[in-house]
């Protein structure tokens, strides 16, 4: 047959949890309990209890609305740089098909001055990174 000799449920645990203790808290505590659990982030609360009693680090994270949004600028900058990056390869294209050499120049001198004040905007933006 094999290891069980029905194929039905879950397997058994190797080291099952079955000891359980109660803990009650006051209103106090129990708000001090769940801004600790909320910070943590983790699974459930018997996991942070255990992490918690058992000395095991967790993380914490806080989130900066501020850090946020100059994130999703820097994502949309990612963004533009693939805009000029599709966009010039498909000027370079049309220009070789139609039009003459002194039109295409000055098609892409333009386009290399945005992409010079694209640079200009990412130096900037590292600097205020740093």
């Amino acid at each position: 047959m094999g290891k069980y000799s029905n194929n039905r449920g879950r397997r058994p645990k190797a080291d099952p949890s079955v000891n359980r203790y109660v803990v009650r808290f006051n209103v106090e505590e129990n708000a001090r309990f769940l801004s600790m659990f909320e910070q943590s982030e983790a699974v459930n609360k018997a996991v942070f209890i255990k992490n918690f009693i058992f000395q095991k680090p967790f993380k914490i994270f806080v989130v900066n609305e501020n850090t946020r949004i100059f994130i999703n600028q820097l994502s949309s900058l990612n963004a533009l740089y693939r805009t000029y990056g599709v966009s010039y390869n498909t000027l370079v294209k049309t220009l070789r098909e139609n039009f003459s050499e002194k039109k295409g120049n000055a098609a892409i001198e333009r386009l290399r001055e945005a992409t010079m004040r694209l640079v200009f905007v990412c130096i900037d933006s590292q600097e205020l990174i740093k």
